[in-house]
């Protein structure tokens, strides 16, 4: 799945989309009930000011005593109660609103900490492929922005939504109160004004998506900018650097503008209907007052009404606006969680044995797209504890043929079977638990040498971690860092040098002690004396294993039992080191002369 391709197709499903996202709420349900009811007094309590100013009006400034249930209340009373009630409800309503907000953000971190895990649960176990085709920025946004727009805004909006609901609700209740022929025309005012609100939704999912590509590409230019920092300095990149994200910025830009550009209209033209709406009620107001069917402190309430609902009616376009936003979001993360990987376990696996016979690549064939065939019927049988040397031209295909073993990649035709059996009748675990890479540049992960040794076998005892680092050569590493074993490597280990960070890869390998070892250009990376010393290391690694070994060391090829030439993704040519040398006009002798004549020499 390409992310820059997705569009999002079920954003307008809300049903289903919040059946989807139910069990993530389902646990917290209790406290998001309880912020809702919390929401509902909340927003009625917007209409206290406005329903006081009518009995105020009417009683307090006309000088006349209440009469309310066979009780007559004095206006001078009435003068010095209603100012502390005013407060005292403005208070009532400010706790409210703080628990309720409280109680928002805690289920909503919540909500949104559970899709995050789930999300990355899946993002691990993604095949290579995936990472293959999608940039890291992309991933990061889709799968850190998505969830928090998604599950924060799904219980955050509803809240807004409520309060300013209820809100509403209050003041034309004051307004109905006040006035009921008056009520009938501001609401319907209002109604009109709030019509824009459902014309943009399509706009809204557009830019959001196109949005998401962008800012996926901002995220890889800095991602680039930091993991590449030494090849921009070196190549002078700065600039290059400073373009690209300025590119994505103004992309971003012009974009967000847009949807400005097609929505920004509807501020001005629900206030422009309001004001239309107002000024008919000012007009017909007077009148009513001056025929004796209102007094005026109905009409002071329900003009101050009138004013106050234009806010949470506003607040309602805008929270639908942002709803909209959040279920293109949502419908991007179950997106997510429906990509099926295609690298998987089969429905009927078969438990692994140890390898009696061997390992069979039986008409291999391998194509990234359905364009460029990779590999072409390739047909090899490696014995067990047999060590086999692939060679080859660069990009033809030599590392896809072990990137197969652990199932990196599947097969397009043909199959790799362990003693006869395909490998994909293995579990994906049990396959890779089998398996020990060591790579030219190996990841280390933040953290200890020690932690990043045990990566392999968490389970490893004090003895099988120090076999590992002396077979492995790494003490001499360990006796010249200040906390030895347990110093904190940087990201991606780079405060080691080359040859240190291959001795802690092969440690990690040995501590496995897997029975199947793939070396991919292992040394190629390191000087005669490093490579020298990780050479003596992998050597303890291999021994007594089945060993694939990616390499142009003469040492290293010289030491395979055979040697496989990959010439454009075919087994052109098979045999030991002697037997491929006789071979007249022979790919490996003449790869041999190019590029192995010279070291031979030097040795």
């Amino acid at each position: 799945m390409k992310l820059k391709d997705t569009q999002a197709l079920t954003s307008f499903d809300y049903s289903w989309l919040l059946k989807r996202i139910f069990p993530y709420v389902k646990p917290f349900l209790g406290r998001v009930i309880l912020g809702f009811l919390i929401a509902v007094p909340v927003g009625l309590l917007d209409g206290v000011v406005s329903f006081s100013l009518k009995p105020y009006m009417d009683y307090v400034i006309g000088k006349q005593d209440l009469a309310f249930a066979g009780f007559i209340i004095p206006y001078i009373a009435l003068a010095y109660a209603m100012p502390f009630l005013v407060v005292f409800f403005a208070l009532i309503q400010g706790l409210l609103r703080y628990l309720n907000s409280y109680l928002t953000d805690w289920t909503s971190l919540k909500i949104t900490n559970a899709v995050k895990n789930d999300l990355f649960a899946r993002l691990v176990y993604m095949d290579t492929s995936f990472f293959d085709i999608n940039s890291s920025g992309m991933i990061i946004n889709r799968y850190l922005s998505d969830p928090d727009t998604a599950s924060r805004g799904v219980v955050d909006q509803i809240k807004t939504f409520i309060i300013s609901l209820f809100g509403a609700l209050s003041l034309v209740v004051v307004m109905l109160y006040s006035s009921w022929k008056l009520a009938l025309v501001g609401v319907l005012v209002l109604g009109v004004a709030f019509l824009p609100v459902f014309l943009i939704r399509k706009k809204i999912k557009s830019v959001s998506n196109q949005n998401t590509v962008i800012i996926g590409d901002i995220m890889t230019t800095m991602n680039e900018t930091y993991s590449g920092n030494k090849v921009v300095t070196a190549y002078n990149l700065q600039e290059r650097q400073k373009a690209s994200f300025l590119r994505g910025i103004n992309e971003s830009f012009n974009v967000s503008i847009s949807l400005t550009k097609r929505v920004g209209w509807m501020s001005p033209v629900m206030y422009l209907i309001a004001s239309f709406g107002i000024a008919f009620v000012l007009f017909y107001g007077t009148k009513l007052i001056y025929l004796g069917h209102m007094t005026a402190g109905s009409f002071a309430s329900f003009v101050t009404s009138l004013l106050l609902l234009y806010k949470p009616v506003k607040t309602l376009g805008n929270t639908l606006t942002s709803i909209q936003n959040t279920f293109v979001a949502m419908g991007r993360v179950f997106e997510l969680f429906d990509y099926v990987p295609k690298i998987k376990d089969n429905e009927n696996t078969v438990a692994i044995r140890e390898i009696q016979e061997g390992i069979t690549f039986d008409n291999v064939s391998f194509s990234y797209n359905s364009e460029n065939t990779v590999l072409k019927n390739i047909n090899l049988n490696v014995k067990k504890g047999e060590t086999i040397a692939i060679v080859g031209n660069s990009g033809g295909g030599k590392s896809t043929l072990v990137n197969l073993l652990p199932r990196f990649y599947d097969v397009s035709e043909g199959s790799i079977k362990f003693d006869g059996t395909d490998i994909r009748s293995f579990k994906l675990k049990d396959l890779r638990n089998s398996i020990s890479f060591v790579f030219q540049d190996n990841f280390l992960f933040t953290g200890t040498i020690k932690e990043n040794i045990l990566l392999a076998k968490n389970n490893a005892t004090d003895e099988d971690l120090n076999r590992a680092i002396k077979a492995s050569h790494l003490e001499e590493v360990i006796d010249m860092l200040p906390d030895g074993i347990e110093t904190v490597l940087g990201e991606r280990g780079l405060t080691l040098s080359g040859g240190q960070r291959q001795r802690v890869a092969i440690a990690r390998a040995m501590i496995r002690n897997t029975p199947i070892i793939i070396l991919d250009e292992a040394t190629s990376a390191l000087d005669n004396e490093s490579e020298a010393v990780v050479q003596k290391a992998l050597d303890n690694l291999t021994e007594n294993k089945t060993v694939f070994v990616i390499a142009h060391r003469l040492s290293t090829i010289k030491n395979a039992d055979r040697i496989a030439v990959i010439n454009n993704g075919e087994l052109a040519e098979l045999g030991t080191h002697e037997e491929l040398l006789s071979i007249n006009d022979g790919l490996y002798k003449h790869l041999y002369e190019m590029q192995f004549n010279k070291v031979e020499a030097e040795v």
